[in-house]
C-alpha cells in the first residue's frame, strides 16, 4: 500500500505520540529503526521503591526470565525494553529501574515526568521499606504527570518465614492510593506477567481516546495518500476499473 512521499505510517504516527523524548544516551539510537517495524506504541514504566526491595529482580524476570539471588544496586537509572501484546496492540514497553538510594534521587526524579506508568514496591519483609512507600506516592504526585497509573507491588513473597507486613496491609494501602496490588516474586515468578500487563492495560485505557483518534487520522492519511497515488497513475485498461475519484 502506498503512503506517498513524506506521509508517516500508521506505526511512525502512534510512536511520534507515545514515544517519549529521550537523549541518544537514555535510547541509542542504533535500535530505533529496528524496533519501528515491531510495535504499535511504545512507552515507559518507572520502578521506584526503598533500595534492596528487588526492583531490578522484578525488571530482569520480566524482561529476561532470569533470577539472580544476588546483585550489585543500580547505580542512578538502568532501562530494559519488551513488547507484549495487549487487546490486539502490540506494546514496546520501556522499563526504567531506578535506584532506591537517597544520594540518586536527584538523577531519578527526573525521570518522572516522562513516565506513562509507575510500579511502587516494597519488600514483604520489610516494614520500613513498606513505611517509605508514602514518601514514594509523594514524590509521584510531585514530580509524575497528571493521570500516570499507579500499581503497589509488594515484592519477595517467597520470603514468608520473613513476612513483615501483612497481604492485607498491602491491599489497604493500595486501596487508599487508589491503585491496584500484586504480591510478586521474582524468585518464583510470581504475578510478574500479571502485574505488567495489567499494568500496560491501565496505559492503554487511559489514552484510549488518545490512541483512537490517532488511528483515525492515520487512517485518513493513508487514504488520501492511496488517492494521491491512484490520481497520479496514467489512465489504460490496467486501470480501467478502479473506482473514479474527480
Amino acid at each position: 500500500m502506498g503512503t506517498g512521499e513524506g506521509r508517516d505510517t500508521v506505526t511512525q504516527i502512534l510512536l511520534k505520540a507515545f514515544l517519549p523524548r529521550v537523549s541518544p544516551a537514555e535510547f541509542p539510537a542504533p535500535l530505533a529503526p529496528v524496533m519501528a517495524k515491531q510495535y504499535d506504541v511504545l512507552f515507559r514504566l518507572l520502578l521506584i521503591g526503598d533500595s534492596g526491595v528487588g526492583k531490578t529482580c522484578l525488571l530482569c524476570r520480566f524482561t529476561d526470565n532470569e533470577f539472580h539471588s544476588s546483585h550489585i544496586s543500580t547505580i542512578g537509572v538502568d532501562f530494559k525494553m519488551k513488547t507484549i501484546e495487549v487487546d490486539g496492540i502490540k506494546v514496546r514497553i520501556q522499563i526504567w529501574d531506578t535506584a532506591g538510594q537517597e544520594r540518586y534521587q536527584t538523577i531519578t526524579k527526573q525521570y518522572y515526568r516522562r513516565a506513562q506508568g509507575i510500579f511502587l514496591v516494597y519488600d514483604i519483609s520489610s516494614e520500613r521499606s513498606y513505611q517509605h512507600i508514602m514518601k514514594w506516592v509523594s514524590d509521584v504526585d510531585e514530580y509524575a504527570p497528571e493521570g500516570v497509573q499507579k500499581i503497589l507491588i509488594g515484592n519477595k513473597a517467597d520470603e514468608e518465614q520473613k513476612r513483615q507486613v501483612g497481604r492485607e496491609q498491602g491491599q489497604q494501602l493500595a486501596k487508599e492510593y487508589g491503585m491496584d496490588f500484586y504480591e510478586t516474586s521474582a524468585c518464583t515468578n510470581l504475578n510478574i506477567k500479571e502485574s505488567f500487563t495489567r499494568l500496560t492495560e491501565l496505559v492503554l485505557q487511559a489514552h484510549r481516546k488518545e490512541l483512537e483518534g490517532l488511528r483515525m487520522r492515520a487512517s485518513n492519511e493513508l487514504a488520501l495518500a492511496e488517492l494521491e497515488e491512484e490520481e497520479g497513475k496514467p489512465e489504460g485498461p490496467a486501470n480501467s476499473s478502479k473506482t473514479c475519484w474527480c
